[in-house]
């Protein structure tokens, strides 16, 4: 009976939360990517004190998380917790063509992004960086053929060289999407932690698995792509 209160209170304080137009507009926008209280702001046109009242709001309901940018260390990004509300539908994505995932590198995570999104999604997808190395880190393809995915180990790109105009331009990385502007902005940011930086096996897998999650929740708002046989 304890635990069943719990569990309402929980509930209860959720369903509080998101009982604010405002509020359930930031947690729409949270749900396909991160997000830091100033973007949230000029998305919303929002001013900053009532950003930080609803921010407070969510964060103690357990609905988002604060993170802070690999960038330049210095934002803070938000994150939702899907777990909290895993009812949640995403708002469909419009007029969108093929899916670039772009990090700083191009060595790990894009790769892994595209390379489970063609693996679980299909249509057109590929991946990019905005100083890309010479070849893809070898636990990144050490990790994806545990999954049964396939990386080119020299297969990386310049996002100048792939990026084209109705790209969905995920950016997987805070340095890539603070670097990128102009018509090469991306559509979305997903703050995945740089596993190069531990370089280990468990950080790879980490990766791999935020990036999934991530991917599985984002694809049902994505339009019109057929899954791959």
């Amino acid at each position: 009976m304890n635990g069943d209160a719990s569990s309402l209170q929980t509930r209860a304080r959720i369903h509080a939360a998101l009982g604010d137009q405002a509020r359930l507009a930031i947690v729409d926008t949270l749900t396909l990517g991160d997000a830091s209280p100033g973007e949230i702001g000029q998305d919303l046109a929002m001013p900053t004190n009532l950003v930080a009242h609803h921010l407070k709001v969510l964060q103690e309901a357990g609905l988002i998380v604060r993170t802070r940018s690999e960038g330049d260390r210095r934002r803070t990004y938000l994150r939702l917790q899907p777990e909290a509300l895993a009812s949640l539908t995403p708002p469909p994505l419009q007029d969108t063509g093929r899916v670039v995932f772009v990090c700083t590198h191009n060595s790990a995570r894009s790769q892994l992004a595209a390379a489970l999104w063609r693996d679980r999604v299909g249509g057109t997808v590929t991946s990019a960086g905005t100083k890309p190395a010479n070849r893809v880190h070898p636990r990144a393809i050490k990790i994806a053929h545990r999954h049964g995915l396939h990386l080119d180990p020299a297969g990386t790109a310049n996002v100048s060289a792939v990026v084209h105009d109705g790209d969905l331009v995920i950016a997987v990385c805070d340095n890539a999407h603070e670097d990128l502007t102009g018509p090469v902005r991306p559509r979305l940011h997903w703050s995945v932690p740089d596993p190069v930086q531990v370089n280990t096996d468990a950080a790879f897998e980490a990766a791999y698995t935020d990036l999934a999650q991530r991917i599985d929740r984002v694809a049902p708002a994505v339009p019109h792509i057929p899954k791959q046989n």
